[in-house]
C-alpha cells in the first residue's frame, strides 16, 4: 500500500499508509497535548477522527480549547445524557436540549419530574457507558431506515427533520443500541466524555461541562436569572406557534405559508414595545438606557420604542453612546497596541455624566457627534433640553455599565437589555447557539452596508464575542427589562442572503471551516422570501428596506 504525506499543525510531517485513520495518526501526536484529541481539520473540514486519510492533506487535531473542539464533546456528551435517559426512563422517552446558559445545557424531559435521585441514576448510565467506552460510530443508511430506527427510538423531531432533506441517505452515530443524529462531528468513543456533571434547576436540570478556563473543572451555576426567564418565555412562544423545532417551522411554512408566522411574530415584538413603552411612561422615567451584544438589533429597537413613546404622549430624543468615544489620540490600547474600542474606558464617561445632569435639571445642553473618520467628537450645533413629557434614550453596548449613568438617580432611568435569544433548536438534540443567529445577522449587515467579506466578519467574530463576555454580559442582570430580539422565522430569510457570502470563501482560507459550520446549519431551513416582511421589522436593519435610518 502506497503512502501519502500529511503534515500535523504544530507537529511535522508524517509519511503514513494510504488508509490510515485520523484517530491512529492522532495517536502519535496525543502525548504533546495536555486535553484529549477529540476532531480535527483536513484540509480546513471539520472530519470526525474515524475518518481515512486518502490523500496528502494538512491535518490539525482539536481539542476540547478549540471551539470546535468543544463542539464536538457537547454534541457527543448530549447523545450519552440522552442514551442514559432512555436506558433508566425507556427509549422511547423524550430528552429535550432547551437552551444554553454559559455554555452549559439546560435540559428537560417532559411529562418526568426531575428529582435528585433520577438524576443521580441517570449520571450512573453515563459513567458506566464512559467506563465500557463504546466507539461511536458513523453509519450512513437509506432515509427509510433511518426513519424507522428513529420512530422506534421515539425520535419525532427527527422525523420531521430529514423528511425535508434532499438527499436519500442520512448519516447516524451509534453506540451500544443508541442511535441519534447529531449535527456536526463526534467523539471516537464514549471513554473521551469523563467530564460531566447533571445538577437540578427549576422544572429541569443542567448538563454541565468542563471548563477550559477553570483548568477543566465547572464553573458555579449562577442563581436562576432574568434571562434564564426569557429564554424560558422564548421557547413558550415558540411551542404556541407551533415551531419549536426546525421540523416544526418547516412543516408551519407547508401548511399556512410564511405570511401567517411572520405577522404573528412582528406582532408579539411590537407587543413587547409597547408595553415597555407603557411601563416608562407609568413610572415616570426621564432616562432609557439600552444595552446589548453586537447584531441584536438595538437601532431598530430604539427606534420602535421611540414611536410607542410617542403614542404616550412623550418626545423621545435618541443618543448613540459611541458619539461619547473619546478622541481616538485618547483612546486605551490593547495589549497588541491596537486601541480598545470595546473597554467602557473608550468613553468619557465623566462627560456623559455631566449632560445627564444638566439635563435633569432643565438646562440646554449641546450634544456630540463623533467623526469616525478623523476620530474626533465633534459639536455641530446639537442642543437638547429635556421637557416634562421627554424621554431620553440612550442606546450603545456599555448602556447597563453603572459607570454610564452613575450620577442619574437610579429613579430617573429604565434598563433595557436586548439580545437575539435563540426560540427554536434544530431538534430536541441539537441547538440553535444564539451566537451563531448573531453572526449570520452581521455577516449579511456587513455585506450589504460595509462591504465586508464573510471571511471579514468571520475572522473579528471572536474578539466580539470576547469583548462581549468581558464588557456587556456581566452587566445584563441589571436590566429592569429585557427585550428578546430573535425573531422565529428570520433564518429562513437570512439563509438566502448569507449562503452566496459563505460559498465564496475558498478552502485555504482559515475561516473556511466556520462558513462550511454555518452552511451546514441554514440548510435545514426552508427559504422563504422577504417581500411581506415588515419595513419596521428588526430583520430590515440586516436585509435593508428598512423604513428607519440605519
Amino acid at each position: 500500500m502506497s503512502n501519502i504525506s500529511i503534515k500535523v499543525i504544530g507537529g511535522d510531517e508524517a509519511s503514513v499508509p494510504r488508509g490510515t485513520t485520523l484517530l491512529a495518526l492522532s495517536a502519535q501526536y496525543a502525548h504533546l497535548r495536555k486535553y484529549t484529541i477529540l476532531a480535527a481539520k483536513v484540509d480546513n473540514e471539520l472530519q470526525d477522527l474515524s475518518r481515512k486519510l486518502l490523500y496528502d492533506a494538512t491535518v490539525e487535531f482539536l481539542d476540547i480549547t478549540d471551539p470546535n473542539g468543544f463542539r464536538t464533546y457537547q454534541r457527543s456528551a448530549t447523545m450519552l445524557l440522552v442514551y442514559a435517559a432512555k436506558s433508566v426512563l425507556g427509549r422511547k422517552t423524550r430528552v429535550v436540549v432547551a437552551h444554553s446558559i454559559n455554555k452549559n445545557y439546560f435540559c428537560e424531559i417532559p411529562g418526568h419530574e426531575i428529582t435528585d435521585e433520577l438524576l443521580s441514576k441517570i449520571e450512573a448510565v453515563m459513567h458506566d457507558a464512559v467506563k465500557a467506552n463504546f466507539p461511536i460510530v458513523k453509519y450512513t443508511l437509506p432515509k427509510e431506515e433511518a426513519l424507522k430506527i428513529a420512530d422506534g427510538l421515539g425520535l419525532d423531531d427527527k422525523i420531521r427533520l430529514l423528511k425535508y432533506r434532499h438527499n436519500l441517505t442520512v448519516s447516524f452515530y451509534k453506540f451500544d443500541w443508541m442511535y441519534d443524529y447529531l449535527y456536526g462531528e463526534m467523539t471516537p468513543n464514549t471513554g473521551c466524555l469523563d467530564r460531566f456533571k447533571l445538577s437540578r434547576r427549576s422544572h429541569g436540570f443542567m448538563l454541565q461541562f468542563p471548563n477550559i478556563g477553570l483548568d477543566y473543572a465547572f464553573a458555579d451555576i449562577s442563581k436562576e436569572g432574568k434571562v434564564s426567564q426569557i429564554f424560558m418565555e422564548a421557547g413558550q412562544w415558540a411551542r404556541i406557534l407551533k415551531a419549536d423545532t426546525v421540523g416544526a417551522l418547516n412543516d408551519k411554512l407547508c401548511t399556512a405559508g410564511s405570511g401567517e408566522i411572520i405577522r404573528i411574530t412582528e406582532a408579539l415584538h411590537e407587543k413587547k414595545i409597547a408595553l415597555l413603552a407603557d411601563q416608562i411612561m407609568q413610572e415616570h422615567r426621564p432616562i432609557v438606557l439600552i444595552a446589548g451584544p453586537s447584531s441584536s438589533g438595538k437601532t431598530t429597537f430604539a427606534a420602535r420604542l421611540g414611536i410607542q413613546l410617542k403614542v404616550n404622549g412623550a418626545v423621545p430624543h435618541t443618543i448613540g453612546l459611541d458619539n461619547y468615544y473619546l478622541d481616538r489620540e485618547d483612546c486605551p490600547r490593547d495589549a497588541d497596541g491596537n486601541y480598545d474600542f470595546e473597554t467602557i474606558d473608550a468613553i468619557d464617561t465623566a462627560q456623559i455624566n455631566k449632560d445627564l445632569q444638566a439635563l435633569l435639571s432643565g438646562e440646554r445642553v449641546q450634544i456630540p457627534t463623533f467623526n469616525f473618520l478623523t476620530g474626533k467628537r465633534e459639536y455641530k450645533g446639537r442642543f437638547l433640553a429635556l421637557s416634562p413629557k421627554d424621554v431620553l434614550i440612550l442606546e450603545g453596548i456599555h448602556g447597563l455599565n453603572e459607570r454610564v449613568s452613575e450620577e442619574v438617580p437610579a429613579s430617573d432611568k429604565f434598563r433595557i437589555f436586548i439580545s437575539a435569544m435563540t426560540q427554536i433548536n434544530i431538534d430536541d438534540h441539537n441547538r440553535i447557539p444564539t451566537t451563531d443567529t448573531r453572526l449570520v445577522r452581521r455577516l449579511v449587515r456587513d455585506f450589504q452596508y460595509r462591504g465586508a467579506s464573510a471571511a471579514t466578519t468571520i475572522g473579528m467574530w471572536p474578539s466580539v464575542l470576547r469583548g462581549e463576555t468581558k464588557y456587556i454580559f456581566p452587566h445584563q442582570e441589571q436590566a429592569d427589562a429585557f427585550f428578546n430580539s430573535a425573531l422565529v422565522y428570520e433564518m429562513c430569510v437570512l439563509k438566502q442572503y448569507a449562503e452566496p457570502l459563505l460559498f465564496n470563501l475558498e478552502p485555504n482560507v482559515p475561516q473556511y471551516t466556520e462558513a462550511r459550520r454555518l452552511i451546514k446549519f441554514l440548510s435545514t431551513f426552508l427559504g422563504i422570501p422577504s417581500e411581506h416582511i415588515p419595513p419596521n421589522s428588526i430583520l430590515r436593519e440586516f436585509i435593508g428596506g428598512s423604513c428607519f435610518s440605519h
